[in-house]
């Protein structure tokens, strides 16, 4: 479901480790434990499952803590135009792929996984290798939304890679199918290609570079190039972006030397704006209220909240307190968020989280007793928030108390290699399992979270940099405003019908 790369991978910073386990609010009080109690969910019944994760959980590009090499993008923040994409070999290839497609009783998650030298493809139940990518290049990954789909973030471009499986709704019952994956030969091109936001059913990628934004609706990988509403921020710099229920555009600005401003814009107006969010960096949608989105962003002196169609600042505990990865869940308001407050560290290794309540915009913190990095955030099925240590524990906190239910020993001990881009393990959720990689030993672990322990261990063949994991199923609702007449005009939908897509 999910920001980010929305991908964010934060400046590096060191701070020493804490031993203290307990909860503290960031308003300035004194830190206090809390009271475990029993999940309560009353407040999740009147909220409708619209929103998705952002997935956040992504690194910067080199250099990300000043913005991004390049030039600066047009003058005009939200010209909004349409884009055939590309012609030619890249459509081939995907029409073999539609063509190859089989239906089949059910599906099994498929484990995209990146390394040096390409992309290799699993088959989470049996540990089965589908498919192996030759593609050089550090590759990250992020999933597309149509819950087929990867998209590869490539130097300058994004290309789209076929998982090859697909949950298709249809009425009350889903049809299930196969088809051969690999890359599907769509491509978008990106300068410097940053952030891929999946929200509402949409796509929107960001292109550092040039500040250019892309945006499609999810489904429409499906049959081919989609077309897409392009726009562009004032200035280039490492930025994100994504379309609102509403069809506003909600953009970071910036430039490469320095960035703390937000704006919703429809067209060419801006609706909203703040620029109390220092060295803004991350995204997550979190539960909507009953006006719309709710989206939380990370900044280096407390977090932002937009809500209500206005951005309310988070009060920070620290004069520096970054939250730049952030985790959100359609079934929950509190947002999963990394927390360093060490401005002057080369790489700091925090050992608390922030719980970032965006109905009330207050941040609790969580002292896990050991450290974690930007690839350790996820959330599970109902809202909880999961972080992988630096112990190789899962940890399973109940993000309404800030109380850890679980501690479910899951990998070797680890710890944060010097440079970001070197591998290290990744921790991604996907229904009710959690999938974490072990690049010290090459290993793929699958963990049951509502049994709390792990199902399997699978040895790979190569070291993991990057993961994504796709269920077939879309990771959001489609969107029902401003974009179904951007489809692909030289592609139709097959008669499965593409509409009743529920997760």
């Amino acid at each position: 479901m999910n920001s980010s790369l929305s991908p964010d991978m934060p400046p590096a910073r060191s701070t020493p480790d804490s031993s203290a386990t307990g909860v503290s609010t960031g308003s300035g009080a004194a830190p206090q434990l809390l009271q475990p109690r029993r999940r309560s969910w009353r407040h999740l019944g009147s909220v409708a499952s619209l929103a998705t994760l952002a997935l956040v959980i992504s690194a910067c590009a080199p250099g990300a803590g000043s913005g991004a090499d390049g030039e600066s993008a047009s003058d005009s923040a939200s010209a909004s135009s349409s884009s055939d994409g590309t012609e030619g070999s890249d459509e081939a290839v995907n029409a073999d792929q539609l063509e190859s497609r089989t239906e089949v009783a059910s599906v099994a998650p498929r484990v995209v996984i990146s390394h040096e030298g390409g992309l290799v493809t699993l088959d989470a139940e049996s540990g089965e290798v589908v498919h192996e990518e030759e593609l050089p290049g550090f590759l990250r990954l992020n999933n597309a939304g149509d819950g087929q789909h990867v998209m590869v973030t490539n130097g300058n471009e994004f290309q789209v890679y076929n998982s090859g499986i697909d949950a298709q709704g249809h009425g009350d019952h889903f049809h299930y199918y196969e088809s051969d994956p690999g890359l599907s030969g769509i491509t978008f091109d990106a300068p410097h290609a940053g952030h891929a936001v999946v929200h509402n059913g949409l796509t929107t990628l960001f292109a550092d570079g040039d500040g250019s934004i892309q945006t499609f609706t999810s489904e429409h990988l499906k049959d081919g190039q989609p077309r897409t509403e392009d726009s562009a921020t004032d200035d280039a710099h490492h930025g994100v972006a994504l379309k609102l229920m509403d069809d506003t555009l909600l953009t970071t600005q910036g430039t490469e030397e320095s960035r703390d401003t937000v704006q919703v814009k429809d067209g060419d107006e801006v609706v909203a704006e703040t620029s109390d969010c220092t060295g803004v960096h991350g995204e997550a949608a979190a539960a909507p209220n009953e006006n719309g989105d709710v989206v939380v962003l990370g900044c280096e002196d407390g977090p932002v909240v937009y809500r209500d169609g206005e951005f309310h600042k988070v009060p920070a505990e620290h004069e520096f307190q970054r939250t730049g990865n952030l985790a959100g869940s359609e079934e929950s308001p509190i947002v999963l968020g990394d927390l360093k407050v060490d401005a002057d560290a080369e790489l700091e290794r925090p050992t608390e989280v922030a719980l970032i309540d965006s109905l009330n915009d207050s941040l609790t913190t969580v002292d896990l007793g050991s450290s974690y990095w930007f690839r350790s955030l996820a959330r599970g099925p109902e809202g909880e928030a999961l972080v992988l240590t630096y112990d190789g524990e899962l940890n399973v906190i109940d993000e309404e108390t800030g109380e850890i239910t679980a501690e479910i020993p899951a990998i070797e001990p680890w710890e944060e290699k010097d440079e970001w881009q070197q591998p290290g393990p990744i921790l991604k959720a996907a229904d009710n399992m959690a999938y974490v990689t072990d690049a010290e030993n090459q290993k793929l672990v699958t963990i049951d979270l509502e049994a709390g322990e792990v199902v399997d261990e699978i040895d790979l063949s190569v070291t993991p940099v990057e993961m994504a994991v796709a269920t077939g199923y879309p990771e959001a609702p489609e969107h029902e405003a401003g974009h179904e007449e951007e489809h692909h005009d030289d592609e139709a939908h097959d008669e499965e019908g593409h509409e009743g897509h529920d997760h």
